[in-house]
């Protein structure tokens, strides 16, 4: 794994060429290098390097030494040791993944229902490659649906949204109609990505990207630290609606989709992402689990009742109907239970886990991931540049809390606006 080194530098000509010839003499390779302005200072700028694996500890000790006495670097500071794992800095960093899926849309297994199908193999191959080519701001890929695919989502989607009103939280029922006017859900029509992509933007600020593949739980799951959520574009064979051995559009935009919608939803799962990054390989397997658990199967008390939010009920006609039977266990939601908990992957959950609601559920995930993650620093997502920041100075807490005095400033203008206008007993009328 690279090391990581944050340097501030003085905004000078000259200053990084001397920082980097210290690096230099003490045969320090680099594999990345990225810069920004400094949060501590506006003379400063942020370089965020990469050390090559293969450097020598005691050089990069050597180095780091001498680059602290020098002039031009005011902060020198080790992100994390020399353990700590690539993790993006931002959004377009989600690009790399295009080249670390583990199964591509097309390698399908012998016992998939499309294996010996040519004709579907071929298309998937396509839409795989057209996912591998897309780039964080481009748009995306658009896809014409065979007659037999559409017939296959047109099975799947009646049969689970007569199960929804009964079976699914509240909040995709809520959202299911604004898709269906917005994006074109419906059973005759597979919806695009993109009308997707542009809805759950102007919505909760979620993007949706095209995937060829399975990624890694942690490039899965750092996606979703910059509010991403990877989609695949194929569809299981016409053969079998409704079985499918890997996600496929029907699991993504009848399952995911919905929730994303909803801004407690899509705050807990920003959570999950926003721990995942740097996070050590057994913490990624906790926060793997803890996915699986909620994202995918997880349950919500509503009304008293248990209703299911999990992607990976929501789009199986038979595991939404016997997750709310009498046979599986249910219990409380409590993320240190929940992240050692063992699980099948290939017949329904004997366990499922319940949450009281999703605003609870994230902020014992915040609480959880703060006592047991075991990253050395801070991280803080800025949503006006879709980037992360590393917090490893007081200096750099200063900005954070301007930002947080200006929203209280805010909440208390119109707080007393709206006192205001109760008092006054009137209503404003906007015009449209």
């Amino acid at each position: 794994m690279a090391r990581t080194l944050l340097m501030a530098i003085p905004h000078r000509v000259g200053a990084l060429k001397k920082a980097l010839n210290i690096l230099s003499k003490h045969d320090v390779n680099l594999k990345k290098i990225e810069s920004r302005p400094s949060k501590i200072g506006t003379s400063l700028y942020d370089f965020v390097v990469d050390v090559e694996k293969e450097v020598p500890q005691q050089k990069l000790d050597s180095a780091v030494n001498e680059l602290k006495k020098l002039d031009a670097a005011n902060v020198i500071t080790y992100l994390g040791g020399s353990n700590i794992p690539w993790f993006p800095r931002k959004i377009s960093d989600l690009d790399k993944f295009n080249q670390t899926v583990l199964s591509a849309g097309s390698e399908l297994e012998s016992d998939h229902p499309g294996f010996n199908d040519a004709e579907y193999r071929k298309r998937r191959l396509k839409i795989a490659e057209n996912a591998l080519q897309f780039k964080h701001g481009s748009a995306i890929p658009h896809v014409e649906y065979t007659k037999g695919e559409l017939e296959a989502w047109k099975q799947v989607y009646n049969k689970l949204t007569t199960l929804y009103p009964t079976h699914a939280c509240s909040q995709l029922n809520y959202v299911l109609p604004m898709l269906q006017q917005n994006c074109g859900y419906s059973e005759n029509q597979i919806p695009q990505l993109q009308d997707i992509h542009n809805f759950l933007k102007d919505t909760t600020g979620f993007r949706l990207r095209p995937v060829a593949g399975l990624l890694s739980s942690r490039d899965f799951l750092n996606g979703l630290a910059f509010r991403v959520f990877h989609s695949t574009q194929y569809i299981r064979h016409e053969s079998s609606p409704l079985y499918t051995p890997e996600p496929d559009v029907c699991h993504e935009l009848l399952g995911h989709v919905p929730l994303f919608a909803d801004p407690d939803f899509a705050d807990f799962s920003q959570e999950i992402g926003l721990a995942s990054l740097a996070a050590s390989d057994d913490d990624i397997k906790r926060l793997g689990t803890l996915y699986w658990f909620t994202v995918e199967y997880g349950l919500c008390k509503q009304e008293g009742q248990p209703k299911a939010y999990g992607a990976g009920l929501l789009s199986s006609f038979g595991e939404l109907e016997y997750c709310l039977t009498d046979k599986p266990e249910i219990r409380p939601f409590e993320p240190e239970k929940v992240a050692e908990q063992q699980y099948p992957i290939t017949t329904y959950q004997p366990v499922y886990f319940m949450a009281d609601s999703f605003d609870r559920a994230k902020e014992q995930t915040k609480a959880w991931a703060a006592k047991n993650m075991h990253r050395p620093f801070a991280i803080r997502y800025n949503p006006y540049t879709l980037s992360v920041e590393v917090l490893t100075e007081a200096r750099r807490l200063i900005p954070i809390a301007k930002d947080l005095q200006s929203k209280m400033d805010a909440l208390h203008g119109a707080m007393e606006k709206i006192v205001a206008l109760q008092e006054q007993d009137n209503r404003l009328e906007f015009a449209e």
